[in-house]
């Protein structure tokens, strides 16, 4: 029996802090993504208005550039080691983000299996955004059930890691979840809760939510 491991991106790989954040104090529009960060958490901006706003404000980003951005982010450690285990053991692992696709595709490097973010254009941004490739909080639950389809598992097979409200809809989707390093919000409907700087023991941890 073969399994699928979920884990998020912003706060729970990269660790306080975003990959917006991350390419925007490069690119030296901090004042600009926190006036949107703002917008959005008071209601005013969805995740695709946000995305919008940031194709636009991005206008200049170069694949140098959010290379950049990707090494200097402090990120948890273990991701390697985590991603070599699961694969390993026959067993899949996937990120799913809502951050754009540009800056999470790096990570497939470290190995994991499938990497899905917001689709944005080519860089530098002349092309327009699709909104219908900006992914929400729900698109986290229809993507895993995709993957799952795909390996021919049921969610009885599936653990995700996360750390914000984001990934409540899967949460609540899934009976195996990891809290990392989350808010009260999350940590109350996770199976578990993970504190720490190491995604091993967090993985070590989700381990225990089913039979080896």
């Amino acid at each position: 029996m073969t399994h699928l491991h979920i884990f998020d991106m912003d706060g729970t790989l990269l660790t306080g802090t975003t990959a917006n954040l991350e390419i925007a104090r490069h690119l030296g529009t901090l004042p600009e993504l926190h006036d949107l960060e703002a917008r959005f958490a008071a209601g005013t901006l969805d995740t695709r208005g946000f995305s919008t706003e940031i194709h636009r404000l991005w206008r200049h980003l170069t694949l140098d550039l959010v290379a950049t951005a990707y090494r200097a982010a402090a990120w948890i450690i273990g991701i390697a080691d985590v991603c070599a285990d699961i694969r390993a053991r026959g067993e899949h692992s996937a990120v799913i983000t809502m951050s754009p696709d540009f800056f999470a595709r790096h990570l497939l490097d470290l190995g994991f299996d499938d990497v899905i973010a917001s689709r944005f254009p080519p860089m530098p941004f002349t092309g327009t955004l699709d909104p219908a490739g900006v992914l929400t909080p729900d698109d986290k639950v229809r993507l895993t059930d995709d993957l799952l389809t795909r390996h021919g598992l049921t969610t009885a097979h599936c653990t995700a890691y996360g750390d914000s409200m984001s990934d409540a809809p899967l949460f609540r989707h899934l009976a195996n979840t990891v809290a990392v390093n989350a808010d009260h919000h999350l940590a109350d409907i996770a199976a578990l809760d993970y504190r720490g700087t190491d995604l091993t023991a967090a993985y070590t941890l989700g381990r225990t939510l089913r039979p080896h």
